[in-house]
């Protein structure tokens, strides 16, 4: 195994409350530490638990594929970590979650023969939960990046909670955009009321970043969608629209199996 090592940590979402003591130690402990968060106050917060932080932000231009940004995010972390350095990538949030440069960072670390790998962190999704009191046992999630959820055709079970991550640049095929325009978010809407009706509730959520900051949650309905603020950090969460239909045959089938090794019991079997 080569000398250098790459950790990738999550920060979580609000400042200070959502590391975990051992994310902590990694970015103590670091020769280098790069940071992508979501605020200079958390990256100046990072800068007192290490004496070489180093932003990625920078590498974020309007305009500029973010394919080629992550390429470079990549290739400065590994830059790092063949000089033979213990290298820690943080992330907010968790960074496994919507986090292209954390995998492909580790992927190319373990091909290269260094020591790499993940510690997670406090989700985006985890507050949502928390924030909306949504159970997703309750009637099941269905989680999708907007964009990826509009270039394919998915099943959707509307008997069950849509989440749209990202939804602010709906529709951009370039990777190049901060946000789109409403005509690209139409295109979503109109993909949206053939599967709801416009009066039906949605959700726009924000979790906040900040222990002074309180989430985003405004309730509104789905044809109001193209009047709204977007940024990049709000989520479209889609409330299920019907109840869950019973698989009757399924069921049946268990209820038979149930007799018969209730039978099977009773005879000592």
């Amino acid at each position: 195994m080569q000398s250098g090592s790459l950790v990738c940590v999550g920060t979580g979402m609000t400042l200070g409350s959502h590391i975990s003591p051992l994310s902590r130690s990694y970015i103590e402990q670091a020769d280098v530490v790069f940071v992508l968060v979501a605020d200079g106050i958390t990256e100046q917060w990072i800068e007192q638990m290490n004496a070489d932080v180093r932003s990625l932000q920078p590498y974020y231009l309007e305009g500029k594929s973010r394919m080629l940004t992550y390429r470079e995010m990549v290739a400065a972390m590994l830059a790092e970590v063949s000089a033979g350095k213990k290298v820690v990538g943080a992330f907010y949030g968790h960074p496994g979650v919507f986090a292209r440069v954390p995998h492909n960072a580790i992927k190319q670390a373990r091909e290269l023969g260094y020591n790499a790998h993940m510690e997670p962190g406090i989700s985006a999704e985890d507050c949502l939960y928390a924030d909306l009191g949504i159970d997703p046992g309750t009637y099941g999630c269905q989680h999708f990046e907007t964009s990826q959820f509009m270039f394919y055709k998915r099943n959707i079970d509307t008997a069950a909670y849509l989440i749209l991550w990202q939804v602010a640049v709906a529709g951009d095929r370039s990777l190049a955009k901060l946000s789109t325009v409403t005509a690209y978010r139409q295109v979503l809407l109109e993909l949206l009321t053939d599967l709801y009706p416009g009066n039906h509730l949605v959700t726009l959520y924000e979790a906040a970043t900040l222990p002074i900051q309180q989430p985003r949650i405004e309730h509104l309905p789905l044809s109001e969608l193209l009047n709204v603020e977007l940024d990049l950090k709000t989520t479209l969460v889609i409330s299920p629209l019907k109840k869950m239909q019973e698989n009757q045959a399924v069921l049946d089938r268990l209820e038979l199996l149930s007799s018969e090794y209730s039978e099977n019991a009773g005879l000592g079997k």
